[in-house]
């Protein structure tokens, strides 16, 4: 598709929306509202016993504690996507990872925002200092990994769903066969 013309509608803090007009392969042209979002990383931080939930309040959904894997949105001038895991990892959950590999990126609700979230996987984790914001009220939450079918239905926010189905099919895999 084309780009036509894009106006500001609303410049925000942290996210801008645009009026967009595009051209579609078919020649027919529309006009979207769209949110501007800089994009924003998910970490699946997990080792042997546990997998490495945060419960935070999230005004926008009305929810006191939402369960999710730590997250955040790339919100510093030239951080990498990773750069922006490791810091919201630490200042999230309080942890460090040695090892990291990208699982995905997924469009959170592609209809009207323009958000990539990449989902990292966090392992062989050590004890990290990081600060929050002031208005953060984050709780951390260690969800046993054999525990990981029965939570799944209380899940959600989709990056946390994505990447726990991801980890059950991991480590089902991983599973010896009897």
């Amino acid at each position: 598709m084309e780009l036509l013309d894009r106006k500001l509608a609303y410049a925000g803090y942290g996210v801008d929306v645009e009026i967009r007009r595009y051209r579609r392969r078919d020649g027919t042209e529309v006009e979207r509202q769209v949110i501007d979002h800089p994009g924003s990383v998910a970490i699946l931080a997990h080792d042997e016993e546990v997998v490495y939930l945060v419960a935070q309040p999230r005004e926008a959904v009305e929810e006191d504690a939402l369960l999710e894997i730590p997250a955040g949105t790339l919100d510093r001038a030239g951080e990498s996507e990773l750069e922006c895991a490791r810091r919201e990892l630490a200042e999230e959950a309080r942890l460090a990872a040695a090892e990291w590999t990208e699982l995905a990126q997924v469009y959170p609700s592609p209809g009207y925002i323009s958000e990539v979230v990449t989902i990292f996987l966090a392992t062989g984790l050590s004890a990290a200092r990081g600060e929050r914001d002031a208005d953060e009220a984050i709780d951390i939450v260690r969800l046993p990994l054999a525990d990981l079918d029965e939570a799944l239905p209380r899940i959600r926010d989709a990056a946390t769903l994505i990447a726990l189905t991801a980890l059950r099919d991991r480590l089902a895999r991983a599973a010896p066969t009897g």
